[in-house]
Formats: C-alpha cells, structure tokens, sequence
C-alpha cells in the first residue's frame, strides 16, 4: 500500500541543503584570482596566460516524485564573472537539458520541468558555459555538473513469483524447511529504509512460519499427517521500511502439499473371510479376493500377501495384483471332497516398503483367517496309473490277454463303471476290452515289422451316468519274433573279367533282416548244397554279416557262358532259425589291364568293329520313322476308300447332313420331307424308300394313327420301332428325328411345310379374321391373285 498523505511534508522537512547555493568560501578564494603561467613559444615566444575557472556551484540534489504545483527549483549556476549588468548569457546542455531542465539565461536558475522518478534514472549529468552577450565569446570554459535523485518510498516490495509450489514429508520436526520466498523492492537500498524488506505470515499459522529476514518457510507444527490434512495456503507478507508502520508492502501465496511416508500398517477390514470351492477346480482356479487397507499412497501402500499357516497351504495359494492391491486366493493342487470338505488359512499382509523412521509404531503388518469349504460334484472315473504300457510277442493269438486297465468312480456312491476303446485311435480293431474288467485282449494278428508301437485310448464310463467319462492312453510294444529270413541288402550288379585270375574277389554281398533281435544281428552265408563245390566261384563268409564272392580258375568266355547265376543261402542266428535263398547273377565282361569293365553285351561281338553306338541309335531312328511314314500312307488310303454316307443328291433319307449354305426356305423341297413328321395323318399313307431300290415292291406296313396320342415320348417310341422293324431299312446305322408338335391348337398348323402333302391351293382367308396382329401374314398369304402374277 502506498503512503503519499505525509511523505511530502515528511521528505521536505528532512532536507538539509539548501537548494539556493553560494560557493564555498574556499573555492571563492580558489577562483578569486587568476594563476599567470610564463612559458616561451617556439613560434613567437610570447608570454602564454592560463586564467582559473570562475564557477561557483556544487554538487545539486532533487527529491524525485514530486507533486508540487510549480515546477521544482534545482539550483543556481553562477560565474564570478558576472557583474550583475545582464552582460552574460547562461547555457545548459547535456541530460534533459531543455526537457527536464530548464535554466534562467539571465540569471542562471535551473528548475525541473517534469516529475522525475530515480527508478527510471538517478543520476543526470549536464554541461553549462557562460557567454558575453556583446562579443559571443565564452567567459568561462564549459564545465560539467551532476543533479542527483534522492529517492523517496515509492516502490512495494514485489515478490518473484506471484504463487510458490513446494512439498514437504509429512510427519516432519518443528523448524523443518519448506521453502524460500523472495521479495525485491526498486527503492535505493543505499538512502533510509524504503528497501528494507521484512517478512511475516498472514495465513497458514499455526501449522508454518517464516523467517522475516530471510523468507524461509518453515513448519511451526509438529507430526502433521497427509491422511489428515494434505494441502495447505501459506499467504506472506514482504513490508518495507523495515516492517514499520508507513512501509509498503506486497504479498504471495504458497501452496504446501505433504507428500507420503510409510506411517501406516496395512489392516484388514474384517478377521475372517469365507470361500468355497468346487472339488473339480483346475490349479489356478481363482476362488476370491481379499484386501488389506492402507491410507498411504504409491508405494508405501504395495502390500504383499503370503500364508503364513493353515492346513490348506500346500493346496491353496495366493497372489497379489499389484494394480488393486488385492489378494487373489487360488487353487494350488487338485481338491477331493472325499478326502477334505474344509480348510482354513491365515493370511497375512504385509508393506512391501516399511519406513525405519516408524517401526517403533507397531509391526507393518496384519492377518486374517481364510476358511474355504469343497463342495462335492459327480466326478469321472479316475484311472490307477496316468498311462500304461503293455508288451505282447506279435505271434500272440486272436484272443489273447494283453493286459489290464483299472478305473473307479472317485465319489461315495461309487458307481459302476464300463470300458471301451476309442476306435479312432484303433481304426483298423486290431484290440478290443472286456468292458465289464478292463481286460484288453487281440482281436486281429499282429505284425511287428509293420507297426512296432500301437498308442490307443480306452474310456471309462460310469453307467448310471454315461456323461461322466475320462480316458487314458495305452502304449503297447509289439515284442518282435523271429519270423523273417535274411535277404540280400540291395541288387547287386556283379560282373567277372573274362581276364579273371582264380582266387579274386569279384563282390561282397551283406545282408538285412525285418527282424530286431536283441543280440543285434549275425548272418552265415553259403552256396547252396548242390553247388557246394562250385567250379566257377565260391563264397567266403566274413563272419562279420558279409561274405565275398571268388573266382576259382583263371579265364571267362562271353561267348560260351555269358551268365552265371549263384544261389547263396543267407542264414540268422536267432530261435528259430531263418534263412532264405538269393540268386547272385553274375555276367562276363571285357575289362582292360587294370579291371575295369568295357562292355558286357555279347552281341556286341558280332557288331562291326567301327560301329559306334551313336550310329546304331540313328539307323534305329530312321527305322521308326520310315514305319511311321508308311502307316499313315496305309490309312490315309483306307480313308480315301470308304463309301460316302449320302451317294448323290437323291439320298433324302432321315440322316445327318451338314452343309454350309442357310437353304432354300418353303422352296427346298428337295433335301427332306419334313411334312409328314408336322401331319401324321401323311405318315400314314403308303410311300416307298427313296435312298434305295428295293428289290422287290412292297406295301408299308400300315400302323395304327397315332396323332390324336398327346404323348409325344411314346409317340416316338414307337416310331422308333418302327424303323427297327422295317425290313426295307439299310443294314447301316441312320438317324431318325421326330418333332411332333401335336394338333391341339385351334388355328392348326401355321406352317407351310404341310403344302408338299397336298394338292391345289390352300385358303388363307382365315387369316384375316385373327385381328391386327396377323395383319401382315394375311397380306402376304390372302391375295390369290398377287400370287399367279
């Protein structure tokens, strides 16, 4: 608030120079006289003469804001110079000289022309000189002068923001900083109080206080809780002139917010809570929520939930959702109503983030008591065992007992309960089950080789109840047998040098076998017992399931014996013994010096020596394709002389003809007569076969009318058979087409086709009484005369 009432007076009385100013008697004698300063010139050598300056001022002084009606007198310039006869002229230059300042020429009286404020600017520094009216010349040399503001208490304190934030823990000590408020005031510090600055609380006591000197703000109470009271509005006052009555003053105001500290133990809202459960849940079914309060915030309010003890803590677990702070109860392992219908738990909650500060208030924790009742429901049979495995020799027979499954109904009631096996795990019904004791047993032969492992399922149904089933799966190994012999590994291609020496190893035979002993496999090889003493080969067993194939004399001809054939006899060592018999083929071959075959054909012998295969692969092509050439001559020949369908144009028999031309409309009369198929009334008259000449005459068998028959597929029937029956017809295929129409319209038949069947002219008058629309088909069919011209 700003005082200006008694500033004025107060400001004036305490001025203590006086604006009218004399010179000091001591820069009067300074200035009285003028200093003669002898020095020779090096141009004329005249004496030079320095005179001191003649001013008569000091410095001046104005008090700014000022609000009197005239304009303010600031001093006088004066030069003892002037005589008082008005012979001088007085000049101001520099700052506001002319605007701020005015100065008496005559006289030299400076005023202030305008109120002045020091904060703008609180030193001005002017120029004044002293000229003779007569001769313009200066009297005094210009001389420089300062007019200082002296400031008055016209600024409040302003703080540097208009609103503080600040934070503060709550439950804080007495004196605990908050924050540091600041408030400038635009005076001059330098001259009296008017920026003296002093603070003090208007609101916010008796919660906070603040320094007066300093602007900190600090907690006046003790143990403040956020859960309590959160926010607070501190207003501060910054006063000037030391805070004494008169000083301005400006004010702000902070907002004070008590931020969290862990000062609360979580607790539940009530001592026990109950649950209940089905004793089908799955692991991980959730059975319910519970939830600890805590007034705290973020995380000093993050509860963690734990069982400490109960009998259900090995089949119950809980969780916690770190969203809502809550604790999920869920099932830890399978329940069984007939084992247990009730458990209790002890639940406990505890700060994840405990404060150390605040542990002597109590333990930062809690519990409740859990109870969770089973509830009993219509359970599937439970299987003895997850899975079993069975083991059964493939020879076993139909009918034989593999094994054993057993289920009961896990309820009280314990119902009676029926097997079967899932047939899409055994579609080919190689098992089946008694389904009164869970006997599997074979229902088809089993063959190792082909399957080794069978993975069905067999199902347990209660039969009072068929919706409760369960299923369990079946591994059976097929245990092997010693069913099959030994037989050649691959196809062997052997040849023999006719160049052969007796004793060389031509090839080495090995052996596999379906057949998985548990020894692993051992194989003897042999020749048959006929060729024991072979005077070709021989075999030599290796004794480690390979044998080797040897010459026994020195020398082959192709052209004798181009092949051999070698039975060996393959034998296993397993019980009971298997062998089997493989026929080695062995050809001649020619080889070079060093055993390497060339050809093994014996045809090749009796080819000429400079004949290449490139040559005989192009005369057989020239062969094929001189057969081909005479092939299609031959039956492009054939094809030439076959008899065409229709012989001349007279042929009009009812067959297929294809032409390009579009026909002659009514006047082709030639191709076909379709008239009688239109009419069957002139069907039924007697004509003979155009297409051949009998050679006898005879009359057409005459057949019953058929046109008043509105069944045209029987009508064709039988028009059908009538050509199958005529013996005048060719012994070649035809093609008879029949289109019957009928004879039920009113009008009959509009066509002109039926006008080959009769003799004269037809009338066309009635034409003419159809109306309109057969206007145009009367005229051109009703004018006899138009006709004949």
């Amino acid at each position: 608030m700003r005082t200006h009432s008694f500033l004025t007076a107060l400001l004036w009385s305490c001025v203590f120079y006086v604006i009218h100013m004399t010179p000091s008697q001591k820069r009067t004698n300074k200035h009285s006289h003028s200093e003669r300063i002898t020095g020779l010139s090096e141009n004329d050598g005249k004496t030079l003469h320095r005179t001191k300056r003649g001013w008569m001022w000091n410095q001046f002084f104005l008090l700014e804001e000022y609000t009197g009606p005239d304009t303010q007198y600031v001093g006088k310039l004066h030069t003892d110079q002037d005589k008082g006869d008005g012979n001088l002229k007085y000049i101001l230059t520099g700052d506001g000289a002319g605007s701020l300042f005015i100065i008496d020429e005559n006289t030299g009286d400076i005023h202030a022309a305008k109120k002045l404020d020091r904060e703008e600017k609180s030193l001005y520094v002017l120029r004044a000189k002293a000229i003779d009216r007569k001769t313009g010349r200066q009297v005094e040399p210009e001389s420089e002068f300062i007019i200082k503001i002296h400031d008055i208490n016209d600024n409040e304190p302003k703080f540097t923001k208009d609103m503080y934030t600040a934070s503060i823990p709550e439950m804080s000590g007495v004196g605990t900083s908050v924050i540091q408020v600041t408030a400038t005031d635009a005076d001059d510090a330098n001259y009296g109080n008017s920026a003296k600055v002093v603070y003090s609380i208007l609101q916010g006591q008796p919660y906070f206080s603040v320094d007066p000197e300093t602007g900190i703000i600090k907690t006046a109470l003790p143990d403040m809780s956020r859960e309590n009271r959160e926010q607070y509005q501190v207003v501060i006052q910054a006063k000037d002139m030391g805070g004494q009555m008169g000083g301005l003053s400006g004010t702000t105001t902070v907002n004070i917010t008590l931020t969290d500290v862990n000062d609360n133990p979580p607790r539940f809202p009530q001592s026990t809570y109950q649950f209940s459960s089905p004793e089908s849940a799955p692991p991980g079914t959730s059975l319910g929520r519970i939830k600890a309060n805590d007034p705290d915030v973020g995380e000093n309010a993050e509860i963690e939930y734990s069982i400490s003890n109960g009998d259900g803590s090995d089949m119950f677990d809980i969780i916690t959702d770190k969203d809502t702070q809550e604790g999920i109860i869920t099932v830890k392992k399978p329940l069984d109503f007939e084992n247990k219908v009730l458990y209790t738990l002890r639940i406990e909650a505890t700060n994840t983030h405990p404060d150390p500060r605040f542990l002597q208030l109590g333990p930062f924790k809690d519990t409740a008591l859990v109870k969770i009742s089973v509830e009993d429901i219509d359970e599937p049979p439970v299987f003895s065992k997850p899975w079993y495995l069975m083991e059964v020799d493939e020879d076993a027979k139909e009918g034989s007992i593999i094994g054993h499954v057993v289920a009961q109904d896990p309820d009280i009631a314990k119902n009676a309960i029926k097997y079967s096996v899932d047939r899409h795990t055994d579609l080919d019904r190689i098992f089946n089950i008694y389904s009164g004791n869970g006997s599997l047993f074979i229902s088809k032969p089993l063959d190792r080789e082909e399957t080794p492992w069978h993975n069905i399922t067999v199902i347990a149904t209660e039969i009072n109840n068929p919706k409760q089933s369960s299923q369990i799966p079946v591994f059976i190994r097929i245990l092997d047998i010693n069913d099959h012999a030994p037989e050649f590994a691959n196809y062997y291609e052997t040849f023999v040098c006719e160049n052969a020496k007796a004793g060389q190893l031509i090839q080495t035979v090995s052996a596999i076998d379906k057949d998985q002993p548990p020894r692993g496999h051992k194989f003897f090889f042999e020749l048959v017992p006929e060729f024991a003493v072979h005077p070709n080969f021989s075999v030599v067993d290796n004794k480690d399931n390979t044998a080797g194939i040897m010459t026994r004399r020195n020398g082959y001809s192709r052209s004798k014996t181009s092949t051999y054939l070698l039975p060996i006899i393959i034998f296993d060592n397993d019980y009971p013994i298997q062998s089997s018999t493989g026929t080695l083929t062995i050809r001649v071959c020619a080889c070079d010096s060093r055993g390497n075959m060339q050809s093994c054909s014996a045809e090749a012998l009796l080819l000429p020596a400079g004949l290449s295969t490139g040559a005989l692969v192009a005369i057989l092509l020239c062969i094929v394709i001189l057969l081909v050439l005479v092939v299609l001559f031959t039956a492009l020949k054939r094809q030439r002389k076959k008899e065409p369908l229709i012989i001349s144009k007279d042929d009009v028999r009812d067959n297929i003809v294809t032409y390009n031309d579009e026909g002659g409309g009514e006047e082709d009369t030639q191709a076909f007569d379709i008239g009688t198929l239109r009419n069957p009334e002139a069907r039924e008259e007697s004509k003979f076969r155009r297409d051949v000449i009998p050679e006898t005459i005879f009359q057409i068998r005459r057949t019953a009318p058929l046109w008043e028959n509105i069944d045209v597929q029987d009508f064709i029937h039988r028009r059908l058979k009538e050509n199958d029956l005529d013996p005048a017809a060719p012994p070649y295929d035809s093609l008879a087409t029949y289109a019957y129409e009928g004879n039920d319209s009113i009008a009959n038949s509009l066509s002109s086709l039926e006008s080959l069947t009769t003799e004269g002219n037809q009338d066309y008058d009635y034409l003419s009484d159809w109306g309109p629309r057969f206007k145009k088909l009367a005229d051109m069919y009703g004018g006899e005369d138009s006709d004949r011209d």
